[in-house]
């Protein structure tokens, strides 16, 4: 079945992924531009471009209304700057506006970006029912009561579904040539430590919220099947940016850093990463330095 879906986020790394195959689908896509560049980038992917602000909730009301969508799609991040604290206002005045515009709208559907390192302490990669690492550290807690805030929103819809990405990858994000993460490891600042991650490519991550328009609600991890402390991966991203090997930081994990276990949108929901572990790109043939 077809559906017309509001994009919050459409011009993100994730939301120009989202776009095409949206559209590939057979889907109408609405894209939310906070900028008039963002508006043509929208426009310029196939989809209908609208100019609005999430933080202007009455105005983004109307934008949803008018749009009469099926499904609101909520891709937004605040990461340009690496301001942990604009992210989590995002994640919380952004997702209460949007969640309260999509009600007052209709609608009844709602899918949401969240991130799968946001769970508390533990010794295996964390499943759904793992609960949030509400009781972390300062440093942590900004980050993790911003997502608890999100998906709490989400939660308020007739219908939701909570997508809990891994550390995403690939074009556009920070872990590309001359992205973010190649330039921290090109000064010596990516340690390869005990730390586990989960990674997924950004179109895996953007196949998981095409797929998610038919999915029961709840929270899902997407993620690829290979959680991997720094000590594996973070040799590899060096290698494959053309940087020296980095130095071997001895010690234990922190409690949170575990990964996440996929096995909820495998085995359930009939789900699968076209990447199954971060080794298939992290190398000097599929990711050419610049």
């Amino acid at each position: 079945m077809t559906m017309r879906i509001f994009l919050a986020g459409a011009s993100g790394v994730v939301g120009r992924w989202v776009i095409p195959a949206l559209l590939a689908e057979g889907h109408e896509v609405v894209g939310l531009a906070r900028s008039q560049d963002s508006h043509d980038k929208i426009g310029a992917l196939g989809a209908i471009a609208v100019l609005g602000d999430v933080y202007d909730a009455p105005a983004l009301t109307e934008n949803i209304r008018a749009a009469q969508p099926d499904v609101v799609m909520h891709q937004l991040t605040d990461l340009s700057s690496g301001n942990r604290a604009a992210n989590a206002k995002v994640r919380t005045v952004g997702t209460r506006n949007l969640v309260g515009a999509a009600k007052v709208a209709g609608v009844r559907r709602m899918i949401a970006q969240s991130i799968s390192w946001a769970y508390a302490p533990g010794a295996e990669p964390a499943t759904e029912d793992t609960p949030l690492d509400l009781d972390g550290g300062p440093d942590r807690l900004g980050t993790v009561e911003g997502v608890a805030n999100l998906e709490n929103s989400v939660a308020q819809m007739p219908e939701w579904v909570v997508l809990r990405y891994g550390t995403l990858y690939g074009p556009g994000t920070w872990y590309e040539p001359g992205g973010l993460m190649a330039q921290l490891a090109q000064a010596g600042k990516l340690p390869a430590n005990a730390d586990i991650s989960s990674f997924v490519y950004v179109d895996d991550a953007a196949a998981a919220a095409v797929a998610a328009l038919s999915w029961p609600s709840g929270p899902v991890n997407i993620c690829d099947d290979e959680p991997a402390a720094g000590h594996e991966w973070v040799p590899v991203f060096c290698a494959a940016v053309g940087v020296p090997e980095p130095v071997r930081t001895e010690g234990e994990r922190a409690g949170w850093a575990r990964g996440a276990d996929n096995s909820r949108a495998r085995k359930e929901l009939g789900w699968t990463p076209s990447r199954v572990s971060w080794r298939e790109e992290f190398s000097e043939e599929k990711f050419p330095r610049p």
